[in-house]
């Protein structure tokens, strides 16, 4: 393939643009910001996203190179079809039982990062712990992406992959370096009217193009693949089941899209913004599914495609650019290259943000440097960003791995994080030693089942399970959703056993190592104990003594703002008993 010299400069304008918008947003945060704590600034944009930005950038934080690549190849794939992709639906879904249950709790209660509860109620060794699968998801899943672009532009273009791919990493991270949330918000508005539009002028002209079939006909008749609608045997039910869930309940519990309902002006607007991008999820996959029942209704041997079709050549992980490249003119198919290129930006920054902000403060602040000034938090932040940027840079180099490891570590955040957040946020009494034992034994049961990409072996073999072409065993039964849900009991089980030895008396105080349960007991009752005799003070006589403002983890977490956000709810009769 020759090197395009039109295709290059598009590439340049497109980043360009997005550069140009990025630093624009940060000189505004700095303008706009005054004397406002930068670290809320660039980690929630100072609380003040509204709510147009706001849905752009929460729907461009799921619409990335991933999400239009993947569905396409899905509506393309023989054997899989429209019914396998499950993105679409399922990340939509995903938003909107975030908005309807979590995103009113967590943005109502002032907390800055998703880790905020889990280090609130679990304490910061247990937090650290949950820090680890969040990291991997968000590293590995920028990694991936990053990898798509590469090999993307390399379809249109024909320039090295290495050099596309730290290019597109360099310029991500130098606008979310300087201007963190707001640079990734703006840019993401950006990129989103990119991917919309690119798309769209692309999908009249491939599918008028004369190699193609009516895709009305090849949606359910076989011409030359299987009929791309697709469906689901009885067999895979349990499995696409079990991978649905995955994508509704799993992709709830990630640092980006937490970042966008904390940066909520209120707890109101947090579960719009749900609402909306789920909306735009959806609309904005219907571009893909064309473009992969474009492909799947192409004889390929009646274009310029140098081989009988993209599956057969093992390129179908490939077939929106090579639909693009070989079904549309040259100048219709380098401005959807810079469609794809603005999609896996709008997620590969998001993703740095969010590792580099967790680690910012739940790791650096919240354990080892709780009275950290707030330049220097900045400052941890920003080399964070360039750190997690470089990594993910280099993992991208290395794609045959990435995606095995994004798969695994996607698993470990719906088993791990979710049933940990639904406990933390809705369960009443769970504790350290509950979360560890529900993090330990989910962890276990996944691996325990295999994963085929990372060619790791199962030690269980679940009813239904079956070896491939390289004796891996495949699991048809949804373990994924058993280990969650075991993980979930787990942790319900242990926390509520700890609490009862202990306060009955079986376990001696000083095995609440932790001080999960004793030490907690004790500080809950503490405004209830007197060292008084009851018949020389009468309690209610007390004068009421205002608590000294202390430093410890549980009130770091405190926000006057978020205490007014609480629904504006008339206070309760104990309310005034609090502040003794």
């Amino acid at each position: 393939m020759a090197f395009h010299v039109e295709g290059l400069v598009a590439i340049i304008i497109f980043y360009l643009a997005i550069l140009f918008v990025g630093i624009w947003a940060a000189w505004r945060t700095k303008n706009l910001r005054g004397d406002g704590d930068p670290r809320e600034g660039i980690i929630v944009g100072g609380r003040d996203i509204g709510l147009l930005v706001g849905a752009f950038t929460m729907t461009a934080t799921w619409v990335g190179g991933g999400y239009i690549n993947g569905t396409a190849e899905a509506v393309y794939v023989s054997d899989y079809g429209l019914a396998w992709a499950q993105a679409p639906i399922g990340y939509s879904l995903s938003l909107i039982v975030g908005g309807l249950f979590f995103a009113k709790p967590m943005r109502s209660r002032g907390y800055v990062t998703m880790l905020d509860p889990f280090q609130q109620i679990y304490g910061k060794r247990m937090g650290g712990l949950l820090f680890i699968p969040a990291l991997m998801g968000e590293m590995f899943w920028a990694a991936a992406i990053l990898s798509a672009l590469g090999a993307t532009i390399s379809v249109i273009v024909d320039i090295n992959i290495n050099i596309s791919v730290v290019v597109s990493a360099l310029i991500a991270t130098f606008y979310t370096l300087v201007g963190g949330l707001y640079s990734v918000a703006y840019t993401d508005v950006v990129q989103l009217f990119c991917i919309f539009i690119g798309l769209w002028i692309s999908v009249p002209f491939a599918m008028t193009h004369p190699a193609v079939t009516d895709i009305t006909v090849t949606a359910v008749k076989e011409v030359y693949k299987e009929p791309w609608l697709g469906s689901i045997k009885a067999s895979d039910v349990w499995s696409w089941l079990d991978s649905f869930l995955l994508l509704m309940l799993g992709g709830i519990p990630w640092q980006a899209y937490f970042q966008r309902v904390l940066s909520a002006s209120s707890a109101t607007y947090a579960q719009v913004l749900s609402f909306l991008a789920a909306f735009g999820c959806l609309v904005m996959a219907i571009p893909s599914v064309l473009i992969g029942a474009i492909g799947a209704s192409t004889n390929w041997t009646q274009t310029l495609y140098e081989h009988d079709d993209p599956q057969s050549n093992e390129e179908a992980d490939m077939i929106l650019p090579i639909v693009l490249q070989y079904l549309c003119p040259p100048y219709i198919s380098f401005f959807g290259l810079g469609a794809v290129s603005a999609a896996v930006m709008s997620s590969a920054d998001s993703s740095i943000l969010s590792a580099s902000s967790m680690f910012a403060r739940n790791i650096y602040q919240l354990s080892f440097r709780q009275n950290a000034s707030e330049k220097e938090i900045v400052w941890v932040m920003r080399i964070t960003v360039f750190i997690f940027g470089a990594a993910a840079t280099a993992m991208a180099l290395l794609a045959k791995s990435v995606y095995g490891l994004w798969y695994l570590s996607s698993d470990l955040v719906y088993i791990i994080i979710f049933p940990q957040l639904l406990c933390v946020l809705f369960i009443k009494g769970t504790n350290t030693y509950g979360s560890i034992a529900g993090y330990v034994f989910g962890a276990l049961l996944r691996i325990s089942g295999g994963e085929p990409y990372l060619h790791l072996q199962a030690f269980i073999c679940f009813p239904g399970c079956y070896p491939d072409k390289n004796n891996i065993y495949l699991q048809r039964f949804p373990f994924k959703t058993l280990a969650m849900v075991t993980s979930f009991l787990f942790n319900i089980a242990f926390s509520y056993l700890a609490k009862y030895l202990f306060e009955k008396g079986t376990l001696s105080p000083k095995f609440d190592f932790l001080n999960a349960v004793v030490a907690k007991h004790s500080e809950e009752n503490m405004d209830k104990t007197t060292l008084v005799k009851s018949d020389n003070i009468v309690l209610s006589e007390l004068a009421p003594v205002k608590p000294r403002q202390s430093l410890s983890l549980p009130t770091t977490f405190t926000n006057k703002e978020a205490i007014s956000d609480l629904d504006s709810s008339p206070e309760s009769p104990d309310s005034e008993n609090k502040e003794l």
